[in-house]
């Protein structure tokens, strides 16, 4: 295949999906990891597409994001967050999940806990725990209508989360602001994870600084109800001195 007919066939994958990673093209178009990365800098230039970490994505959406859009995105920040939200659990405690790539992340970390209860409204994560075939493990998937970013929400969901009770909830989040505090592009979205709120008895929100500023429509907590959040080395001193303010504690990954 010719570089413009592989290029034409990598800009229709990102149409299609909304984002694409640099691995993923690789396998399909057996070539290179610099030769994808070549036709993605082509694409980008010509302003077809937008390069991201790892990948790439469409431009200009201002619609909800699908997940795969949003995976290729500080990804090198979300695993470290990851691995430092792991750390937080033990054995043998019942954990819960929003939906979202960060948590997504997370799920990898904590599919390896020993005898956890996990409580998700998201299929990604609910699937990262069945590969990993552990018999120890409870994973409660809750139902609901699926949502662009694969979350799963509306009266279902609520209806689920309403009846139990975990010991720390892992929330992924759009933005974070002093004013709006956590927040969503999808109101039922909100709705759903308020419940998941309600159900923990402690908030942990992993979130990467691009987070920081952001303001979706609505607002799932407020920054003094988080007893942590965990976000990385990007955040700008400003924005670090306004969470540490109002969260419980600032962990920088």
């Amino acid at each position: 295949m010719l570089a413009p007919q592989r290029q034409q066939a990598i800009l229709e994958l990102v149409r299609q999906s909304g984002g694409v990673r640099v691995i993923e093209l690789v396998r399909a178009f057996g070539v290179s990891d610099i030769t994808i990365r070549r036709d993605l800098e082509t694409l980008a230039e010509r302003g077809l597409l937008a390069k991201v970490h790892g990948g790439a994505t469409v431009i200009g959406s201002t619609d909800e994001p699908g997940f795969l859009v949003k995976s290729v995105r500080q990804e090198s920040e979300k695993k470290a967050i990851a691995r430092r939200a792991a750390a937080l659990v033990r054995p043998g405690t019942a954990v819960a999940l929003s939906a979202g790539t960060t948590t997504w992340t997370l799920a990898h970390h904590l599919a390896a806990v020993p005898a956890l209860t996990v409580v998700t409204n998201s299929v990604r994560i609910a699937e990262v725990f069945q590969r990993s075939h552990r018999t120890d493990q409870t994973v409660v998937l809750t139902g609901g209508v699926r949502t662009p970013s694969d979350a799963l929400v509306g009266p279902v969901a609520v209806a689920a989360i309403r009846q139990l009770n975990v010991d720390v909830l892992f929330l992924g989040v759009h933005g974070m602001t002093v004013r709006a505090g956590f927040t969503t592009p999808n109101m039922m979205e909100a709705e759903t994870d308020r419940a998941l709120v309600e159900a923990a008895s402690r908030l942990v929100v992993p979130a990467d600084h691009t987070k920081w500023g952001t303001v979706g429509i609505s607002t799932i907590a407020q920054l003094g109800e988080a007893h942590m959040v965990i976000s990385d080395a990007g955040l700008p001193q400003p924005a670090r001195d306004a969470l540490a303010e109002h969260v419980g504690e600032l962990v920088i990954a």
